[in-house]
């Protein structure tokens, strides 16, 4: 498997930008608390490279995102398995025919916008932290379909329906999950 460190280099190869960075390091975290506490204890590292290398694409191909993804980590040697986690993120909105199937897949594909509306919102809060975040403060962001416009509610609905959990429990365990790679 792909260290952590080769993983990283290659994101910066394809992304510059450092919001796209710090998405990547936010998803990764992410993936990494839901493996814990979902039982995937062995798998963490597996989680969090998907989460890191997730939108590997999308700041120089956004067109092509999930769709270009496999080339470039086929380059460096990256598994099946992983790249095809990676591209299954973008089922339905790009293109990618490769529906989430494994309980790591969906988690992913409900984490990936969330965690940017959380973030956002996040910043527009005095202490510009997720430390002190409410589920109720996401829900009323949530609702207000300008707030974070890009950040699509119908894709964390479907996500939230694929693990089987209420809105609510996403929102909540998602702040969690960010609570503890925020830098």
């Amino acid at each position: 498997m792909i260290t952590r460190e080769e993983a990283f280099e290659l994101l910066k190869k394809y992304n510059e930008e450092p919001f796209h960075i710090q998405h990547a390091e936010t998803v990764e975290g992410t993936m990494r608390y839901f493996a814990e506490k979902l039982g995937y204890g062995d798998d963490v590292d597996f989680w969090g490279l998907v989460g890191l290398l997730h939108d590997i694409d999308f700041e120089m191909w956004p067109e092509e995102h999930c769709v270009k993804a496999p080339e470039l980590l086929k380059e460096t040697g990256v598994e099946d398995d992983m790249i095809r986690a990676i591209v299954c993120h973008g089922w339905g909105m790009t293109g990618v025919d490769v529906a989430p199937e494994h309980e790591m897949e969906k988690v992913l594909f409900a984490c990936d916008e969330l965690t940017g509306l959380i973030g956002a919102a996040a910043l527009m809060r005095p202490s510009k932290s997720v430390q002190d975040m409410e589920v109720k403060s996401v829900k009323k962001k949530f609702k207000d379909k300008k707030f974070a416009a890009g950040c699509s509610r119908d894709v964390i609905i479907q996500g939230a329906e694929m693990l089987g959990w209420e809105l609510e429990k996403l929102f909540e365990e998602t702040i969690l999950a960010m609570r503890t790679c925020e830098k």
